[in-house]
């Protein structure tokens, strides 16, 4: 399966990327994950979907520092991606 996270609040400038592709990692989920210009962060998740769930929960808090104040989650179609990337 495949979801497709924004996160609003603090985000940037506190590892939110690098938190999600250690997770990303223990977890076998493949996808990426990008600051956005508008101070959001950006990143989409491809895997089983206990996994992809648990980081979609993961993304609602964020590592230490963040502060998130709200997810939009999009279902899409899986992609095919093999490994998790921060962009």
């Amino acid at each position: 399966m495949r979801r497709r996270v924004v996160v609003h609040g603090q985000v940037q400038g506190v590892g939110f990327r690098y938190s999600l592709a250690r997770a990303a990692a223990t977890r076998d989920v493949a996808g990426w994950a990008r600051n956005l210009a508008d101070g959001t962060l950006e990143a989409a998740f491809e895997g089983a979907p206990d996994a992809v769930e648990s980081l979609v929960r993961l993304s609602s808090e964020g590592p230490r520092g963040a502060e998130v104040e709200r997810v939009e989650v999009f279902e899409e179609e899986p992609e095919g991606l093999t490994r998790f990337e921060t962009l």
